[in-house]
């Protein structure tokens, strides 16, 4: 009983002193203490921001590598992400030599990047003699896109406590984070099935298709780093958002001692 009245004397008192600051006129605010936390959480929502936004912003989300023919002094490989495709001409003195396939697509050599025609047009794109399945990949681009959204309208919601003292909006920022984390992961997995569907749809017409590998990039692991960064931030500001631990009563804090 004695550490539920504490309980309910601290949240009486944090009461009465936020009455006490709006009768003065002055502004509810956040303690310095709390504030801190929101700055530390907000620091860190802010590089899975970062991740977020080059991931989306870059192409380098899976390579396609050709396998290396020996009668030729060159070889092809890709790169795509969301919005558009590279096609690349490499040197294969210039692969490494315990290498079977083409690659990797960082290598010097003749690149040929074009954007996808189904966010315009409606087409699918052709990439050694595969076909994309638009449906997949507009999809994939139109959640990870709106998960930038999401996580914008988050960074406002704090942005917000941190100047206006808008306390109730840590929780609508932590919902905004979370599910920004979770839109990239549905984006990621989306993406996922769209490379596996481009692999399977060859095209019957000559030339023959070439065999291809494909491997993910670092683009995509910047994907996987920033929806997880944003849910432990969005898990952080929901924690902020909990009354005090009353257990905190069970163990008093003890003052210096008499010498």
């Amino acid at each position: 009983m004695m550490m539920w009245s504490n309980f309910l004397m601290q949240e009486e008192d944090r009461r009465r002193g936020a009455a006490a600051r709006r009768g003065a006129g002055q502004p509810p605010g956040l303690s310095p203490e709390r504030e801190g936390k929101v700055k530390l959480v907000l620091l860190l929502t802010a590089v899975g921001a970062t991740l977020a936004v080059l991931a989306v912003g870059t192409e380098f989300w899976v390579e396609l590598n050709t396998v290396k023919a020996n009668d030729s002094a060159v070889c092809d490989a890709a790169y795509l992400g969301l919005w558009k495709v590279c096609v690349k001409r490499l040197w294969q003195e210039d692969v490494p030599a315990g290498r079977r396939t083409c690659g990797p697509a960082q290598l010097p050599g003749e690149t040929n990047c074009t954007y996808f025609k189904f966010f315009t047009t409606g087409e699918n794109a052709h990439i050694f003699q595969r076909t994309t399945k638009k449906e997949m990949n507009l999809a994939a681009a139109v959640i990870a896109v709106l998960g930038l959204t999401v996580m914008a309208l988050g960074c406002l919601c704090i942005i917000m406590v941190l100047s206006k003292g808008a306390e109730f909006l840590v929780r609508v920022g932590a919902i905004c984070f979370g599910l920004s984390g979770l839109l990239l992961l549905v984006s990621l997995e989306v993406f996922r099935h769209s490379v596996r569907a481009l692999i399977q749809r060859v095209s019957p017409e000559p030339p023959p298709a070439p065999a291809l590998t494909y491997e993910y990039s670092w683009s995509l692991g910047c994907a996987v780093g920033a929806s997880l960064v944003l849910l432990l931030g969005g898990s952080c500001f929901l924690l902020l958002t909990l009354p005090p631990w009353p257990w905190g009563s069970l163990c008093p804090k003890q003052g210096p001692r008499a010498p």
